[in-house]
């Protein structure tokens, strides 16, 4: 397990530190930040309505103008791009039959970047494998005593942190594959049927306590991920935030 103690905490509160979360769904990355940067104010911001939104303040609309517009007010900007348009769903068979059906997925990571990139703040960009995003950092459930596996990667702009260890996994995720059944210490979240994951499964595999809408648990990123991320980049702050205090 990754150990979250391991990075040397700052003995402050964030009251005047602002975070924004673009793509940001119900807030999983929100709340792993909440923790990591105790007192800060996190803004959220989705083409969707999201009503259980986990932050301080949410605006619906398109993530990209909002960062080209107001990105620059930010101390930490971090951004999960759909990654429907990135990973599995545009290669090989599937790529083919999105097409047959008319169904397209906009790539979204190169003008976020460029986005993120013009606000000369610290950023964040997580993806799937298969996907654009540089491969600066790997996490997964497995690191984090999580019940879910869910390998995410995560381009670091502006900072830069060593990649942790990345433990064995303990078994296979629960469920049905090409017919057959197997038990594992992982449940699937993601899908319906096959032995995948219910709503509480979810809840508890990620740790996220405060929606009980399937589809958008199934997307949130566990707050641990993002726990971790803020407190290595603190980590990164430390000896200039000891000074000022």
């Amino acid at each position: 397990m990754t150990d979250l103690t391991g990075i040397r905490p700052v003995p402050r509160t964030f009251r005047a530190f602002s975070v924004l979360d673009a793509f940001c769904c119900i807030g999983g990355a929100t709340e792993g930040y909440r923790r990591a940067f105790p007192g800060c104010h996190v803004t959220g911001v989705d083409i969707q309505a999201q009503p259980d939104y986990r932050g301080d303040a949410f605006h619906q609309g398109d993530a990209v103008d909002f960062i080209r517009a107001h990105g620059h007010r930010f101390d930490f900007i971090h951004a999960s791009c759909p990654c429907q348009g990135e990973g599995a769903p545009t290669k090989g068979t599937n790529r083919a039959r999105n097409a047959a059906i008319g169904r397209t997925y906009p790539r979204l990571i190169a003008p976020t970047r460029a986005a993120l990139e013009a606000t000369g703040r610290p950023y964040v960009i997580e993806n799937v494998a298969g996907s654009e995003v540089r491969k600066d950092l790997r996490l997964c459930g497995e690191q984090f005593g999580l019940a879910v596996l869910m390998h995410r990667y995560f381009e670091l702009g502006r900072w830069t942190t060593p990649q942790p260890p990345h433990p064995k996994h303990r078994g296979r995720v629960r469920g049905w594959r090409h017919g057959e059944y197997h038990d594992g210490p992982y449940v699937a979240a993601y899908g319906q049927g096959g032995g995948k994951a219910s709503v509480e499964e979810i809840r508890a595999a990620k740790g996220i306590d405060w929606t009980r809408d399937h589809l958008r648990l199934r997307e949130a990123l566990p707050p641990a991920y993002t726990e971790w991320i803020g407190r290595a980049y603190l980590a990164t702050l430390a000896p200039a935030l000891e000074v000022a205090a």
